[in-house]
């Protein structure tokens, strides 16, 4: 049975405590379907009925579910707010950051064992396109940014201050993707080594720091202006990117190839085929990557710097965009448990080139999976980077992100 709303306190006499508390409870149980589903999955009515409401009993709340997703976007700013705000009372950069992480995975730890509600997730925060939204996030970046600013740290421009501000937030949006694999009781071990790796690196003091550059990953579409299965690939990974699953439409697809949805079909049999083989395409990438980094590269650092620098390089080139991972939230639940695995494995050969490097002497001694997580999280964001340093170059991206992913974000700056 479904209940219905009691009329609220006029409006001459402000809200009511009760209008508060189910106000305060719808945007809670929001944020859980707005996590597994995303913008465009979210439908008021599965959110009333999480609650035993009649979907009108949201609706006298929050008029569409625009609305009620940046209620619960603007929850998470809040709370990230507080996590920033424990890490503002340090005394320098390392002590900002450690009390930053302690901040934030102790509330996941609390999160694990049931004790305190879910944080909103930021997967598609872009595609809600809300002018309040955007700003308390852009102030959001702004505290996260201040957190890295010291002695140490003093001699960054604030375009490099930037990119390893994107690198902070980008890991700490990633952690919910592994966390899961650790017992709440172990949550202060990995915090330590998730703070170690991304303060410090992962390369070894003095390793050289000499990538090497590899061929192009992807070939070039047919010329002459031909409808190819790669466009369609290409124009559905943007879309994704932007707005996840369900708001790359076929129409959208269809429309940003300026072609009709006769063609999209006489291309693919379904969008969701499409959508896999999306997945499909980036996760072969990634292996090429790997397979051809080993091949020209002498040490584990040299690989994985190689992977990492030929990977994020393409990420900003804007021609063919790798998919990003954390699309996997909102693609239909059928297909997720084989991609879900697929990337896995990909994290599993970082995994392994980082215990390549420690034992070659390249890699200081760090937690394998946590350090390769670390870089799959780095390269999934790099597509964003271009919202935070608009003019850097994909060849200039190498010096101010992919390099203090290795070095640490509290390294001195390459001049």
């Amino acid at each position: 049975m479904t209940e219905t709303l009691e009329p609220a306190a006029k409006a001459t006499r402000g809200p009511t405590r009760r209008f508060e508390q189910r106000k305060t409870a719808i945007v809670a149980s929001a944020v859980e379907v707005l996590n597994r589903k995303g913008v465009r999955g979210m439908t008021l009515g599965e959110v009333a009925a999480s609650l035993n409401l009649v979907p009108t009993g949201v609706i006298y709340y929050f008029k569409n579910k625009e609305e009620l997703a940046a209620a619960c976007f603007l929850k998470g700013v809040d709370a990230f707010t507080q996590f920033l705000a424990a890490g503002e009372t340090g005394a320098d950069a390392r002590e900002r950051l450690t009390r930053f992480f302690d901040a934030y995975l102790d509330y996941r730890r609390r999160m694990a064992l049931a004790e305190v509600e879910p944080l909103t997730t930021f997967n598609d925060v872009r595609a809600l396109n809300s002018a309040a939204v955007n700003a308390a996030y852009v102030d959001m970046f702004r505290r996260a940014r201040g957190l890295l600013v010291g002695p140490e740290t003093a001699s960054l421009t604030r375009l490099e201050l930037n990119a390893r501000t994107h690198m902070l937030l980008s890991e700490i949006f990633w952690a919910p993707v592994w966390l899961h694999r650790h017992d709440p009781e172990d949550y202060g071990r990995v915090t330590q080594r998730l703070l170690s790796i991304t303060a410090d690196g992962l390369a070894a003091p003095g390793a050289a720091w000499n990538p090497r550059p590899l061929p192009d990953l992807i070939p070039e579409p047919p010329e002459g202006g031909e409808i190819s299965s790669e466009l369609f690939l290409r124009a559905a990974t943007e879309l994704i990117n932007e707005e996840g699953y369900l708001g790359a439409s076929v129409e959208k697809i269809s429309a940003r190839l300026n072609v009709t949805k006769g063609a999209f079909y006489h291309h693919n049999e379904t969008k969701d085929e499409l959508v896999e083989a999306c997945f499909e395409r980036t996760i072969e990438v990634m292996r090429r990557a790997i397979r051809q980094a080993e091949a020209v590269t002498t040490d584990g650092l040299q690989t994985l710097a190689t992977v990492a620098t030929a990977l994020v390089e393409y990420q900003m080139s804007g021609n063919a965009p790798l998919l990003r991972t954390s699309a996997l939230t909102s693609a239909p639940e059928s297909i997720q448990p084989k991609l879900v695995a697929k990337f896995d494995r990909i994290s599993d050969r970082f995994a392994s080139l980082i215990s390549d490097g420690i034992a070659d002497g390249s890699i200081r001694p760090i937690d394998t999976n946590i350090g390769a997580q670390v870089i799959t999280a780095a390269i999934n964001a790099a597509a964003e980077l271009r919202h935070w340093a608009a003019a850097v170059t994909p060849g200039q991206a190498v010096n101010l992100y992919v390099r203090p992913l290795f070095e640490g974000l509290l390294s001195p700056p390459v001049r």
